[in-house]
């Protein structure tokens, strides 16, 4: 297992434009986030959480709220796009329905959820989100049986997935360049390195 940090990452750490905190608790606040043993709030923008193992009941005590821990806990990934809850705002989640084997398709649903804070394009109603999130989930169970939960080396199931993220971001879903390799080539993470061109 390896990681791989962005370019210039612990530069950004020096300077200050990213915070890195270890907690046990924590809270949200107006001007930002308090963190347990500290007396003055993190003013931030985002904040990241890196639940590491047991995501399901990290991300279900993020909440003071029953109903949002219920709309967060129970299921497969109760999230549009497997990044965005249809009734949590506010909130993305990454990473919560892949696996190392293919950490590109969080990379994808980055890319996907930088476009949307960007401004680059809409989420649809929550009951369509919701219905979206019903017909995956139904498929997901029907194709990966008792392990659907977190089943995610289904590549036919990416690439399709896949598709749908370039084609909210107004992007080609087609990678290719060229006929023969869009017939025979595999898809990988180097098809979607650049994702400025329009559909």
């Amino acid at each position: 297992m390896f990681t791989v940090l962005p370019a210039n990452f612990y530069d950004k750490v020096k300077e200050g434009r990213l915070i890195l905190k270890k907690s046990h608790n924590f809270s949200f606040c107006k001007n930002g986030l308090i963190v347990d043993g500290e007396a003055t709030p993190v003013a931030t923008d985002i904040v990241i959480f890196g639940t590491g193992y047991k995501s399901d009941a990290k991300l279900k005590n993020i909440f003071a709220s029953t109903y949002f821990q219920k709309c967060v806990f129970g299921s497969s990934a109760p999230l549009y796009r497997e990044c965005i809850h249809p009734r949590i705002p506010n909130l993305a989640i990454l990473g919560y329905a892949d696996s190392p084997a293919i950490l590109f398709t969080t990379e994808m649903r980055s890319k996907w959820l930088a476009h949307f804070l960007a401004g680059k394009f809409k989420l649809p109603s929550i009951r369509e989100m919701e219905d979206d999130v019903i017909k995956r989930e139904k498929f997901m169970r029907c194709y990966a049986r008792q392990s659907y939960k977190r089943y995610c080396v289904n590549v036919l199931l990416q690439i399709y997935c896949n598709d749908q993220l370039c084609k909210d971001m107004g992007c080609n879903p087609r990678r290719k360049n060229w006929f023969l390799a869009k017939l025979f080539a595999p898809y990988g993470p180097s098809d979607y390195k650049n994702l400025s061109r329009p559909m």
